[in-house]
């Protein structure tokens, strides 16, 4: 299953790339954000394999992030006419996924941001939930951005919960 999701945001594209790339801000805006923690390499960097949890529902998820595209690797000073990629793939029990994440100047003090997602399961009951509810995945995702969208321009935390 693949869908892509984008929403525009009221900040340059530096702080937005900042912002997301720290992971001191993931609980204010990623809804059942548990635990995000390196296994190796350091948070956000190529490479850097991350042991994530999340709570959904009564339920605990937990998976492996492996950041497998950071660029530019330096978030300051970026030109103009470059994109910021940000691209990360899942990995969890009967569950894959890649997330491919852009951000492009929109204006002068505007940026966009679309994620490309992609999911993979092996699992029975997930394979059916997929084919039978794929909105429900992209409706998620979109929440996420939101989130970060008010986040990021208006200093909203989810775990206010305030919407």
């Amino acid at each position: 299953m693949k869908y892509t999701n984008s929403i525009e945001i009221d900040l340059p594209r530096e702080k937005v790339a900042q912002l997301l790339a720290d992971p001191a801000h993931l609980p204010k805006w990623l809804r059942g954000m548990v635990l995000h923690e390196p296994v190796s390499g350091i948070h956000g960097q190529l490479g850097t394999r991350s042991r994530v949890v999340l709570q959904s529902g009564k339920r605990q998820i937990e998976c492996t992030e492996t950041i497998t595209r950071r660029d530019p690797a330096d978030l300051h000073g970026i030109p103009g006419e470059v994109v910021v990629h940000f691209d990360r793939e899942l990995v969890g029990a009967g569950m894959w996924s890649v997330v491919r994440d852009r951000l492009t100047e929109a204006g002068p003090a505007t940026t966009l941001w679309v994620s490309e997602s992609e999911y993979r399961f092996s699992g029975l009951l997930m394979r059916l939930v997929a084919l039978l509810m794929p909105s429900a995945f992209h409706r998620q995702s979109q929440q996420h951005m939101r989130d970060f969208k008010a986040f990021a321009e208006q200093g909203k935390d989810v775990r206010d919960g305030k919407d």
